[in-house]
């Protein structure tokens, strides 16, 4: 295993163990997505806020893989203050990188990054992707509002 694998692997659990924004925005203040997975059990329940074009907070609650869960933390640090294209955009990218296709180095995934691996996987890919098509949904949901 080389030292990236290992870094990006060490990322991921911390991720998992320390999720970021792991809660709920009251009812009030946003709108809520429930997904699951129901090849692997998989579920998410995304709050999203959305307000003046930007996405001004996310929160997530579920259950499920360390692969899921990780991606759900990292998902809702990346697009917290965004606004609401570049939300998207990163979505996209992020379905690009698990597709195993190449992607603009000129944009900076942080810590998203390290689900690349996830690619050679076609199983898990579900997994990680499961808070980026709740993330799609509400977004939606909110310009319909």
């Amino acid at each position: 295993m080389s030292s990236l694998d290992d870094l990006y692997r060490r990322v991921i659990m911390d991720h998992y163990q320390k999720p970021r924004n792991r809660g709920k925005l009251e009812e009030t203040e946003g709108l809520i997505v429930h997904l699951n997975n129901p090849t692997c059990g998989d579920s998410i329940s995304l709050s999203l806020k959305v307000e003046d074009g930007k996405v001004s907070d996310a929160k997530f609650m579920g259950d499920g893989c360390s692969i899921s869960m990780s991606s759900a933390s990292m998902m809702t640090d990346a697009v917290k203050g965004k606004s609401v294209e570049e939300a998207l955009e990163l979505a996209h990218r992020f379905s690009e990188l698990m597709q195993g296709k190449e992607i603009d180095d000129s944009i900076d995934l942080g810590d998203i990054e390290a689900l690349s691996g996830v690619a050679k996987f076609p199983a898990r890919i579900k997994c990680a992707t499961l808070a980026w098509k709740a993330l799609e949904q509400g977004i939606k949901q909110s310009e319909q509002e």
